[in-house]
């Protein structure tokens, strides 16, 4: 008798000609996310079995719930192919669950056609010693709210009765990089988490106008990517910190306020842009959901995709803020978001920002600074640091600015 994990791939299995590419990719991230010598990996053409040798089972489970790729996993033990002491094996496994239900099934699936027992004659078997062991239970087949499931298979008898569901998706970094447009609120995290489920790497580039923002707004950034961490490549986001001061302090100075956010959002789009091709990286990643504030209803996302010279992703696009707010709790990062420290775009909101801008006006309002030089410099000065989830580095600390405090952690 033996205790593994079974891991189920899902959509994976239907890629054809990448699946290979696919699974070895996912199947690689579940042992790094694992990172347990003691445990083996057995792989199937459609399965992963994850044979844990006397480790506990609770730290893997919480490893796999942060690899995309996978459809769902199981606690399962392999015993022999006894009737006697599958009925065994499978009232240990209801001992726990049970207790707390209504209804159960039983479902036994035969593919050692040897095994002297039906399909259905082991489910009834099994059922009737469920049935005496939990009186209060009652077979549903239909709707269960507890389902056991029997695999009889040539090497042995698996059985469990939970599916713990996966990500889903595809394998971290399988469709490529982008470029996360990172500022503190609740939205573009969940945008870099809905990226990263279908395979995107993703880099995070932060907006920062010490001391005309808070260096907090900086720290809360970073805070963010150590919970995405969790689930990028490598178990890290590489957080670009844009010094975004001159740019800021000259739109403040010379734009008209109802295009403060439009304009400033372009001027981001721009720095992105440049850096992301400069990086060899094809799309951004924004997230903005449509309707939700003035710069992102559809005329203001026109004017400033204007500007992008490749794809920006919007992952939030037709979410409800709702539905955004139930994935952050979920993914930890709600918490860090709603910190009361305001970013670029919120310090000088407008009273009455332009709903639906025109490129023309913005255009003219450009002409009004050499915008392009302050983009270089900004680019130029970028700081990159790698975060993990256990970064401790203090932006805050000694009243350094952004640069310094990054440059101190280096020196140390």
């Amino acid at each position: 008798m033996e205790d593994i994990i079974l891991v189920r791939f899902g959509e994976l299995m239907l890629k054809g000609a990448n699946k290979k590419r696919f699974l070895k990719t996912v199947r690689n991230s579940v042992a790094q996310k694992v990172c347990n010598p003691n445990i083996r990996f057995e792989h199937a053409h459609d399965r992963l079995y994850v044979h844990l040798n006397g480790e506990p089972y609770k730290p893997v489970i919480e490893a796999l719930k942060v690899v995309s790729g996978l459809d769902s996993f199981s606690v399962v033990t392999l015993t022999d192919n006894n009737l006697a002491t599958i009925e065994t094996i499978a009232l240990a496994h209801l001992k726990n669950r049970a207790p707390s239900k209504q209804t159960f099934k039983i479902t036994t699936k035969r593919a050692d056609k040897t095994f002297p027992h039906t399909s259905l004659e082991v489910s009834k078997t099994i059922a009737t010693a469920c049935l005496k062991a939990h009186p209060h239970l009652t077979v549903n087949l239909s709707r269960p709210e507890l389902e056991l499931t029997i695999e009889i298979r040539k090497r042995g008898t698996y059985i469990y009765s939970e599916k713990i569901p996966g990500l889903g998706g595809f394998p971290a970094g399988i469709a490529g990089k982008g470029i996360l447009l990172l500022s503190g609120g609740i939205d573009s995290p969940v945008a870099g988490f809905f990226a990263m489920k279908q395979g995107i790497e993703i880099e995070a580039m932060h907006f920062e106008s010490t001391p005309l923002t808070s260096i907090e707004s900086a720290q809360k950034a970073m805070d963010l990517c150590k919970p995405l961490s969790l689930y990028n490549t490598q178990s890290a986001v590489k957080l670009h910190l844009v010094p975004f001061k001159a740019i800021h302090e000259k739109i403040i100075e010379m734009v008209p306020e109802p295009y403060l956010i439009t304009i400033m959002r372009r001027m981001m789009i721009r720095i992105a842009d440049r850096f992301a091709e400069r990086d060899h990286t094809p799309v951004l990643i924004s997230g903005e959901s449509i309707g939700q504030v003035a710069s992102q209803t559809l005329e203001s996302i026109k004017v400033i995709n204007d500007v992008s010279r490749i794809p920006i992703i919007r992952p939030l696009a037709t979410m409800d803020k709702k539905a955004i707010m139930e994935v952050a709790r979920s993914i930890n990062t709600y918490g860090i978001s709603i910190r009361p420290f305001e970013d670029c775009c919120s310090i000088y909101t407008p009273k009455k920002p332009a709903i639906n801008p025109r490129i023309y006006y913005a255009l003219r309002y450009e002409r009004l600074f050499d915008y392009e030089t302050l983009i270089d410099e900004a680019l130029t000065a970028i700081k990159t640091i790698t975060v993990h989830v256990n970064t401790e580095l203090d932006l805050t600390t000694h009243g350094l600015t952004v640069a310094e405090a990054v440059q101190e952690s280096r020196d140390r």
